[in-house]
C-alpha cells in the first residue's frame, strides 16, 4: 500500500469530527449507558452526528465555496480560526441539547471539554500552528483514562486501542509533513490536560 495514502487514510479515520462519535459508541456499548433504551441511544447519536459532524462539515463547504479555505484539511493556520469558532459553538449547543437527559452528565462534560479544547486551539492558532488531530486524540484518551480510574467501566481495551491509534495518527501527521514533533506533542498534551481539567473540576 502507498504510505502516503495510508497516512491520509489514518488521518481521516481518526479525524476530530469522528472522535465524539467513537466516544459515544464506546459509552453506549461498554458502560452502564448500554442500558439506555434504543430511543435514547438514537437521540444521542443524531444529536452528536448533527452538532459534531454535519454542521461543521457544512460550515467547511460554505467556507470553501466562499474562498475562505484553500483546502478542506485546513492545514493553513490562519484559515483555522472560523472553523474552530464554529466547532466551539457546535459543541456548546450539543452539550445544551444533551442536558435534556439529566443522567447523561458524562456526555455533557465530554462536549464541554471538547468545546474548551476547540477554544484553546483557536487561541493558539492565532499565533502558532497546533495539531488539531492530536488535540482531539489527547482529549479522547484523557476521558477513557478517567473513566477507567473511577471504575465506571472496564475500558482498558478501548484505551489500549486509542493509545495505539494515537501513535499511528502522530506518525501519519509527521509523515505527511502537516506538523512538527513539537506541534504534535503540544496538541496531544493540550487535549489531554484540558479535557481532564474540565471533567474533574467543571
Amino acid at each position: 500500500m502507498n504510505p502516503e495514502k495510508l497516512a491520509h487514510g489514518i488521518s481521516w479515520v481518526f479525524h476530530p469530527f469522528l472522535l465524539p462519535l467513537y466516544f459515544l459508541l464506546v459509552l453506549l456499548t461498554c458502560t452502564v449507558f448500554s442500558l439506555y433504551p434504543w430511543s435514547v441511544k438514537f437521540y444521542f447519536l443524531w444529536v452528536v452526528v448533527l452538532y459534531t459532524m454535519l454542521i461543521p462539515v457544512l460550515a467547511l463547504v460554505v467556507l470553501r465555496k466562499a474562498g475562505m479555505l484553500s483546502d478542506y484539511r485546513i492545514d493553513i493556520r490562519r484559515e483555522r480560526i472560523i472553523p474552530l469558532l464554529v466547532g466551539t459553538v457546535c459543541y456548546i449547543l450539543c452539550a445544551i441539547t444533551i442536558a435534556r437527559i439529566p443522567s447523561a452528565l458524562v456526555f455533557r462534560k465530554f462536549m464541554i471539554a471538547a468545546a474548551v479544547c476547540e477554544l484553546v486551539s483557536l487561541v493558539v492558532s492565532t499565533r502558532w500552528k497546533i495539531s488539531l488531530h492530536m488535540t482531539g486524540m489527547g482529549a479522547f484518551i484523557a476521558l477513557l483514562s478517567l473513566l477507567n480510574i473511577v471504575d465506571m467501566a472496564n475500558l482498558l481495551w478501548p484505551l489500549v486501542v486509542a493509545v495505539l491509534a494515537a501513535g499511528m495518527l502522530a506518525s501519519a501527521r509527521l509523515y505527511l509533513g502537516c506538523h512538527t514533533p513539537v506541534q504534535i506533542m503540544a496538541g496531544f498534551c493540550s487535549g489531554f490536560v484540558v479535557s481532564a481539567f474540565v471533567i474533574l473540576f467543571i
